[in-house]
């Protein structure tokens, strides 16, 4: 078939969902092992997408905004907790404690008040109690940076609409370690599970939704 597909996907998929009222942050696996050279997990998408992060952090605690960082550690002999996960991609017996590729990348590690969830496969959401978390604080959309996209991006964007949240994917702050799936798979999930934007249209929309944070010299 020689339609793109772009043109294939027309006025069939595509739908924008837009931002909530009340968004949540979601960093995904900023760990080490993604950016450093050598490393097998090594992904220079991912050192890209580090880079650009920053910037969509401080618009969020600019504002408040919840921010919720993941990584992925298994406790277990054999990271045996990882089930048939770990048989099928064993580099990720990488993450354990004490092992220095499974701690967070400098500049975008999380600060006092902003939780981390554990998790032991590939979605923010399974197994874990980050949805009921969120649900509880009113949350309704949650923005995705973090990798891989072709990993955990694009599972933790499956199982966020499933959940019930609009979900935002921001292309400059999401990265793989080859250009084929990071794009295919932000062409599915804007196509299907939710809006794939720019980093310039993330802070945007932050600014327009929520007030700027109190500062507290005025209280």
């Amino acid at each position: 078939m020689d339609q793109a597909a772009s043109e294939n996907y027309k006025g069939v998929w595509g739908n924008r969902i837009g931002f909530g009222r009340k968004p949540a942050l979601l960093v995904i696996d900023f760990m080490r092992a993604y950016t450093t050279p050598g490393a097998p997990l090594y992904a220079p998408g991912v050192v890209e997408a580090v880079a650009a992060t920053p910037r969509l952090l401080a618009a969020a605690r600019g504002r408040d905004m919840p921010v919720i960082h993941t990584n992925i550690l298994y406790h277990t002999p054999g990271c045996a907790d990882g089930g048939v996960w770990v048989r099928k991609s064993p580099v990720m017996t990488a993450m354990v404690a004490g092992n220095p590729l499974a701690e967070f990348c400098e500049g975008v590690e999380p600060i006092a008040g902003e939780p981390v969830v554990t998790k032991q496969y590939a979605s923010a959401f399974f197994g874990t109690s980050l949805a009921p978390m969120l649900h509880a604080q009113g949350i309704d959309t949650v923005i995705l940076a973090g990798c891989s996209t072709s990993g955990c991006i694009r599972a933790s964007a499956v199982d966020g609409v499933q959940y019930g949240f609009r979900t935002i994917v921001v292309r400059e702050c999401v990265g793989d370690r080859h250009e084929g799936p990071h794009e295919a798979n932000l062409f599915d999930i804007d196509a299907k599970y939710g809006d794939v934007v720019s980093l310039d249209e993330a802070v945007a929309a932050l600014e327009r939704i929520a007030p700027p944070a109190a500062d507290p010299r005025t209280l």
